[in-house]
C-alpha cells in the first residue's frame, strides 16, 4: 500500500485525495465487518464516492502530460497544496448555500402564527429566487473587486460572511423550534419568508465570492492546454459540495431526530451551524495555504496561454474591463448557454426532491433508491460529467470547450424529453441524475475553465462574474416561474395540488425548451479559442 501511495504522490497534484480515497477504500471492508447498522450503512453509501474517486485519480494518472508546460514535480505539489484547501472551501460553501433546500423539510412541518405551513412550495421558491438574484447581481460588484483584491482575500471575505449568516439562520431555527424568546418568535414566525429571504440573500451575496475566487487563483497556475482538467476538478468539487448540502445535511436532521426522539430538535438548526463550523476551520487552512499566484510561492509565474497571457500593459478599469467582456461575442454566448445551466441545474437539483415528496401517495418516489441517496447520486453524476467534459475538452478537442458543451446539451434535451412523457414513472430517477451529470459538467467546463480562458488571468474575476451572474440569472428566472406555474400544497395555484403528478407537467416541459435553447447557443461556440499575446512556459 504505501509503495502504491508513493506512486500517486510523484504524479503530481491528484496525489493527496487519491491517498485518501485509496485509504478509504481498502479500509471499508474492515470497518464494515466491525460497524452496526448504522455505521455501515454511512459506509455503504459514502463507498461508491470513494471507488470513484480512486477510479477517476488513476485515469488522470495515467493521461500523457501535456508537453512543452515546464512544470517540475514541485511545482505540482505546491499546487495541491494550494487548490485543495481552496477546493474544499468551495465545496462546503455548497453546503452552505443549499442546506435551505433540506430545512424545508423540517420548516414545513411546522406553523406560522395564522396557521399555515412554515415554508411551502411557493415560500421557498420566493426565498430561493430572491437568493439567486441577489447572487447574481453580486457578481457585477464582486467580480471587479476579486480582481482588484485576488482570489485568496475574496475567497476568506466570502467564508466570513457566508459564517456569519449561516449562523444566524442557525439561531432563528431554535427560536422557531422553540418559541423563545417570544418577542423574536412573534417576529419569525409572522415574518417568515421576508425574514429569511433577507439572511439568504445575504447569504447568497458572500456565496457569490466562492466560484470568481477559486477560478482567480487556480488561473495563473494553469495553462490552458491543461484547463480541461482543471474544469473536471472544479465539476467534482461542485459534486462533492452538492453531497454534502443534501446527504450530509439530511443525516444531520436524522441523527438529532434519533437521539432526541424529537422531530427534527436541534437537527434543523444544526444544517445551519455545521457548515459555519467546518468553513471556519478551512477559512484557517486558506490564510495559511492559498497564494494567488505561483510567483507568491516561491516559483516562476509562466504564460498561461489565455486572453490576457503576455498583457504587460496597465490594469484597465472597472468599466472598461465590463465594455472589453461585454464586447467580446464569445463571452457573451457563454453567458447565454450558462443561463440556461443555471436554469436547468436548479429545476432538477431543488424540485426533483419536493417533486417525489408531495407526489409519493401516488409514485411511491419518496423513498425510492435516487431519492434516498439523492446527494450520493448528484455527486458521483457530477463527477463522472465533470471528468469526462474536461478529459474530452483537453484530449479530443485540442482544448475547445464549445463542442463538449454542446453535446452536453444535446444529452439534456433528450433526457428532458423523455421526462416529459415518463416523469409520472419510477424512471424519473434515473433520468434526473443523467441530466445533473450532463448539466454540472457544462457548468464545469464553462464556468470554471472557459471563463478563465476568454477572460485571462488579468480580468478572471469579471470574466466569472458576467457569466456566473447569467447562472443565477437563469436560476432567478427559473424559481420565479415554478413561483407561478408549479403546483402547490393547498391546491389554489394555477396547476392544482401537488399531491396528483398530472399536475407538475409543466415541469418537464418547461425544461425542454430551455435546453434547447442551450443547444442552440452553445453550438455558436464550437471553434472558439483564446488568443494570446505570446507564447513561453515557465
Amino acid at each position: 500500500m504505501t509503495e502504491i501511495l508513493s506512486k500517486l504522490a510523484r504524479r503530481g497534484w491528484g496525489a493527496l485525495p487519491a491517498s485518501l480515497a485509496l485509504f478509504l477504500l481498502l479500509t471499508l471492508p474492515a470497518v464494515a465487518l466491525a460497524a452496526d447498522d448504522e455505521e455501515k450503512a454511512w459506509w455503504e453509501e459514502f463507498g461508491p464516492i470513494a471507488i470513484l474517486l480512486v477510479v477517476i485519480t488513476i485515469v488522470f494518472a495515467r493521461l500523457p502530460k501535456v508537453e512543452g508546460l515546464g512544470h517540475t514535480a514541485a511545482y505540482r505539489r505546491r499546487r495541491l497544496m494550494n487548490w485543495l484547501p481552496l477546493g474544499l472551501t468551495y465545496a462546503f460553501f455548497y453546503m452552505g448555500r443549499y442546506n435551505l433546500k433540506v430545512s424545508k423539510d423540517a420548516f414545513e412541518n411546522l406553523q406560522a402564527l395564522d396557521g399555515s405551513v412554515l415554508m411551502g412550495n411557493e415560500d421557498f421558491s420566493a426565498i430561493f429566487a430572491i437568493g439567486t438574484l441577489v447572487y447574481g447581481c453580486a457578481f457585477l460588484f464582486n467580480g471587479p473587486l476579486t480582481d482588484r483584491l485576488g482570489g485568496k482575500k475574496a475567497m476568506m471575505i466570502g467564508g466570513a460572511g457566508i459564517v456569519f449568516v449561516n449562523s444566524l439562520m442557525g439561531l432563528g431555527s431554535l427560536c422557531v423550534l422553540y418559541e423563545k424568546p417570544a418577542g423574536l418568535y412573534t417576529f419569525l414566525a409572522g415574518n417568515f419568508v421576508p425574514a429569511y429571504a433577507v439572511l439568504y440573500g445575504m447569504n447568497m451575496y458572500f456565496q457569490s465570492f466562492g466560484a470568481v475566487a477559486i477560478v482567480k487563483v487556480n488561473a495563473p497556475w494553469f495553462h490552458v492546454k491543461e484547463r480541461g482538467v482543471f474544469g473536471a476538478i472544479f465539476g467534482i468539487l461542485i459534486s462533492l459540495g452538492l453531497y454534502f448540502a443534501f446527504d450530509w445535511s439530511g443525516k444531520i436532521l436524522d441523527l438529532f431526530e434519533r437521539s432526541e426522539g424529537d422531530p427534527f430538535n436541534l437537527g434543523l438548526a444544526f444544517v445551519f451551524f455545521t457548515p459555519a463550523m467546518i468553513l471556519a476551520a478551512l477559512w484557517i487552512a486558506d490564510l495559511v495555504f492559498v497564494r494567488d499566484t505561483p510567483g507568491q510561492a516561491g516559483f516562476e509565474d509562466f504564460h498561461t496561454g489565455d486572453a490576457t497571457a503576455g498583457d504587460d500593459g496597465p490594469r484597465l478599469g472597472v468599466f472598461e474591463v465590463f465594455a472589453k467582456l461585454l464586447r467580446n461575442p464569445v463571452i457573451l454566448t457563454i453567458a447565454l448557454v450558462e443561463f440556461c445551466s443555471g436554469f436547468l441545474r436548479q429545476a432538477i437539483m431543488q424540485y426533483y426532491g419536493i417533486f417525489a415528496k408531495q407526489t409519493d401517495s401516488v409514485l411511491h418516489l419518496k423513498s425510492s433508491f435516487v431519492n434516498e441517496n439523492w446527494g450520493m447520486m448528484l455527486c458521483c453524476a457530477g463527477i463522472l460529467g465533470g471528468v469526462m467534459a474536461g478529459v474530452i475538452s483537453d484530449r479530443v478537442f485540442q482544448s475547445r470547450r464549445g463542442p463538449v458543451a454542446m453535446l452536453l446539451y444535446i444529452v439534456m434535451l433528450f433526457s428532458a424529453v423523455v421526462l416529459a412523457f415518463a416523469y409520472k414513472t419510477p424512471i424519473v430517477g434515473f433520468m434526473v441524475v443523467l441530466m445533473s451529470m450532463a448539466i454540472i459538467g457544462v457548468h464545469g467546463m464553462l464556468s470554471g475553465t472557459a471563463s478563465m480562458d476568454f477572460g485571462g488571468a488579468k480580468n478572471a474575476g469579471t470574466a466569472v462574474g458576467i457569466i456566473d451572474g447569467f447562472v443565477y440569472l437563469g436560476t432567478a428566472v427559473m424559481a420565479g416561474t415554478y413561483y407561478f406555474i408549479l403546483p402547490r400544497e393547498s391546491g389554489e395555484g394555477l396547476m392544482g395540488v401537488s399531491s396528483d403528478p398530472v399536475n407538475w407537467w409543466l415541469w418537464p416541459i418547461s425544461m425542454i425548451v430551455v435546453a434547447a435553447l442551450g443547444t442552440v447557443f452553445a453550438s455558436r461556440v464550437w471553434n472558439a479559442k483564446p488568443k494570446s499575446k505570446g507564447g513561453g512556459g515557465h
